[in-house]
């Protein structure tokens, strides 16, 4: 008595169109989420100058140090 066992891939195959519209989205999508990244330090480097533009007496009446700049903008970034 001899048994046979056979295994079916179900899986349908990707095409090599698909696989290159696949690999294009994946740039795609890392492109834009570099243009977010930079979009974000944008607007962290505007929040710095705006910052260093103030008066001392203005940082000191906010709870700031002209030092603490860096540290107050990326707060949420690094820990400094």
């Amino acid at each position: 008595m001899a048994f046979y066992t056979d295994t079916i891939d179900s899986a349908p195959r990707k095409s090599v169109l698909g696989s290159i519209a696949t690999y294009i989205a994946g740039v795609g999508a890392t492109l834009i989420k570099a243009r977010e990244a930079s979009l974000h330090m944008e607007g962290r480097v505007d929040k710095m100058a705006a910052l260093q533009a103030k008066s001392d007496e203005e940082l000191a009446a906010m709870g700031l140090r002209r030092d603490d700049i860096v540290r107050h903008v990326f707060r949420d970034l690094y820990y400094i």
